[in-house]
């Protein structure tokens, strides 16, 4: 290629790489997968995106894991795991509930209902830990992210913590879904 030519076609060929699609990061930023991700529907008949999570499943209630179900998943999907974090906490963002080795052909969680293996939350705990923000702090965010693996197993240590779910996972995603929660002591 002359270059006339490549002068030309450079441009072209920056645009076509840059809308190639999202890469999945995980914490800390670096790329390690550069598969573009498919959208998974996760949703809650508890709350709706966006929208008030119920004092039944916070601090302030009984602090029951909310119903989650979601959809089909991608082809190849071998597992499941489930973060829920809130990155407004005080001291940054604060795990709540990390789950992983869920069954390929699982469709929901919560409400009663365990599947798959639980790691410490952030409250120092196994298992689900609710909501529960400073008092007259305002609205915090809850993300419950979803993610279908092209693994049975993460191999995560017992140790582990929410974090390492969702950095393990992340290597592992064929596909993400996401539900925000809000939830505000008074």
């Amino acid at each position: 290629m002359n270059f006339v030519s490549w002068r030309t076609a450079a441009p072209a060929i920056l645009i076509a790489l840059a809308s190639c699609g999202p890469r999945h990061q995980p914490k800390g930023g670096s790329q390690v997968d550069q598969r573009p991700l498919t959208r998974i529907g996760l949703a809650s008949d508890a709350f709706a995106d966006g929208q008030p999570i119920p004092a039944r499943y916070a601090c302030d209630g009984a602090g029951e894991a909310p119903p989650l179900h979601w959809g089909e998943p991608p082809r190849g999907t071998r597992s499941f795991a489930l973060v829920v974090d809130d990155p407004d906490a005080p001291g940054g963002t604060f795990g709540h509930w990390g789950v992983f080795d869920i069954p390929a052909s699982a469709r929901s969680i919560g409400g009663g209902q365990r599947v798959g293996a639980e790691v410490t939350n952030d409250f120092g705990k196994p298992g689900y830990g609710a909501p529960c923000p400073p008092k007259n702090g305002g609205a915090h965010h809850y993300h419950f992210k979803l993610f279908a693996l092209d693994a049975g197993t993460l191999d995560l240590p017992p140790a582990a913590k929410v974090a390492d779910v969702e950095n393990a996972a992340t290597q592992h995603a064929l596909a993400e879904g996401e539900l925000v929660g809000t939830y505000e002591r008074k």
